[in-house]
Order: structure tokens, then C-alpha cells, then sequence
């Protein structure tokens, strides 16, 4: 089956649309955020902003979606056979489940945080990562791609999601620390005093990790299944099936650490981290630095 050039290059002007859309939520995030939870400021304002920074994320994410989809449209196949389109669906999804979750929770005060790694991603996809529309390389024609990397992309978006809130619960607890000892209160104040406490952060970002911990494990488990079908092995320890069990043992690590020795804080963020860090490294530098049977980043 031939490529559609037509859908290629508008699903190719739809990522550039989204990322033009999302550039403008991220000044209006900003703005909120600089208004938002300072008592001396005008709340109005930083509510109307805050407004303004969630509909244009819809819009973007909206227009996204359609880049997306008409990648998939250009091949005739479900647009997940190289980093450059896991990227921009893998943005989708850090998006959609931000915005699913705004439907329930006011993020506006969030909204800055995931914006702007969603930018730098989507960058890093159109200009380092970029691969022409193609079909896919005979290891990938499997309905089990779809049922794995669907699992994978949400897992990435709520991994996003977990790294951001534990990252900021150690900033806001650093400064809480600081303010309790009477001393002056450091440059992170203009950051930390726009979020909620420490002790929210923490309550957020343990029920983030819990909800998508069963969702990783069925994602190693589909790609082992997937694995005896496509190469003649459930495991063969390949770096970025290595990688990903070792992102799971973080996550475990975690979640026994809160839930069974009762850690909580400090302690237990800095294994969410530490976890989150292995991710982060699976998703980028597995596919450009180690040789292996997954990397299909197309470079």
C-alpha cells in the first residue's frame, strides 16, 4: 500500500497547528499561574486566564488528535511504528489525560507544568525525531501493536503527570522546611507558593502512581505476549524490555514503600523520581544509544 503524501503533510501542518495553539496556552497558563494563588493579586484575572490557557489546550489537543490520525491515514495503519509518531501520540496522551482529568479537578494552577515538557516533546519530535510516512517493518504488523502501545501512551502520560507532581512535592516541601527553621524564604517561593501544600502534592501523585501501575504492568506483560508471537520469545532481555522492567520495579518500589513500610513524603518521592528518571530514559536514549529489536526511531 502506497503512502498518501496529501494526509503526510497535513497531519505534518496539524502537529505544526497544535504546537502554535499550545504555544499561546502556555503564555496564558503563565499568566495565571503568576495570579493565581498570590493573595495580592487579582484572582479574577488569573481565573480568566487560567480559562483561556484550558480552552486553547483543547483546541491544540483537538488539532493534535488530527495530526495524529491523519499519519495513521497516510500509511493505512495505526500511526505508533516510530519514536516520531509514539512523540506526538505520546504528547496526545499526556494532554487528554490532563484535560480529562481538568473536567473533575480545577488544574489551571497545573496546566503550566505539563505544557510546557508537552512543547518541548512535540519539538523534539518534528525536528531530532522526524521520519517520513511509511508502512511498518514486518515485526510491527501485529494487532498486538495496538493493544500495546495504546497501553504504553497512557501509561506516558500519567508517568508525566506522577514526575511533575513529585517533583514539585520536593520543592514545595523544601520551602516548607525552610519557612518552619525562620528563615528566609529562597527564589522557589514565587513557584511554591502557587501550588497546593506538600502534603496534597503527595496525596496527588501517589493516586497518579497507583492508577497507572496496573496499567504499565498489562503494557510489559502485552509487549512480552506480543514478543513470543513477532520473535519466538516472551523475554530476551533486549534494552528497551530491560528498561521497562526496570521502570516497573521503580513503581513497585514506590508503591510498596507507601503502601507497606508506610513511607510517605520525601522519602517515598524521591523513588517515584528515581523511577520516573528510568522512564524518561527508556523513552529517549534506549532508542539512539543501544542497539536492539525495539528501536524503530527511524534514524
Amino acid at each position: 500500500m502506497s503512502v498518501n503524501q496529501t494526509y503526510a503533510e497535513l497531519s505534518n501542518m496539524f502537529v505544526y497547528g497544535a504546537m502554535a495553539v499550545y504555544t499561546f496556552a502556555m503564555f496564558a497558563f503563565a499568566a495565571s499561574f503568576a495570579q493565581g494563588r498570590d493573595k495580592e493579586s487579582n484572582p479574577l484575572n488569573g481565573r480568566k486566564s487560567g480559562n483561556i490557557a484550558m480552552s486553547l489546550s483543547w483546541l491544540g489537543t483537538v488539532v493534535l488528535a488530527g495530526g495524529v490520525l491523519l499519519r495513521g491515514l497516510s500509511a493505512g495503519r495505526v500511526p505508533w511504528g516510530n519514536m516520531y509518531e509514539f512523540s506526538i501520540t505520546g504528547t496526545f496522551g499526556v494532554m487528554a489525560v490532563l484535560l480529562v482529568y481538568s473536567l473533575k479537578k480545577d488544574v489551571r494552577w497545573f496546566g503550566l507544568f505539563i505544557i510546557l515538557p508537552a512543547l518541548l516533546s512535540l519539538g523534539l519530535a518534528v525536528t531530532v525525531l522526524y521520519t517520513e510516512s511509511a508502512q511498518l517493518i514486518p515485526a510491527l504488523k501485529s494487532y498486538w501493536l495496538l493493544i500495546h502501545v495504546s497501553a504504553a501512551v497512557v501509561s506516558a502520560g500519567m508517568f508525566a503527570i506522577g514526575g511533575v507532581l513529585t517533583i514539585l512535592q520536593l520543592l514545595v516541601d523544601r520551602e516548607e522546611r525552610r519557612l518552619a527553621e525562620g528563615l528566609k524564604p529562597s527564589r522557589m517561593q514565587a513557584i511554591t507558593a502557587r501550588v497546593p501544600n506538600s502534603q496534597e502534592l503527595d496525596l496527588l501523585s501517589y493516586k497518579v502512581h497507583a492508577f497507572v501501575f496496573p496499567l504499565w504492568t498489562f503494557t510489559v506483560v502485552a509487549g512480552a505476549i506480543w514478543a513470543r508471537s513477532a520473535w519466538g520469545r516472551y523475554w530476551g532481555w533486549d534494552p528497551k524490555e530491560t528498561w521497562a522492567f526496570v521502570t516497573w520495579v521503580g513503581y513497585a518500589a514506590y508503591l510498596h514503600a507507601r503502601i507497606t513500610v508506610g513511607w510517605k513524603g520525601n522519602r517515598a518521592a524521591y523513588i517515584a523520581l528515581i523511577a520516573f528518571l528510568t522512564f524518561i530514559f527508556n523513552y529517549f536514549f534506549v532508542n539512539f544509544f543501544f542497539a536492539g529489536l525495539h528501536v524503530y526511531s527511524g534514524k
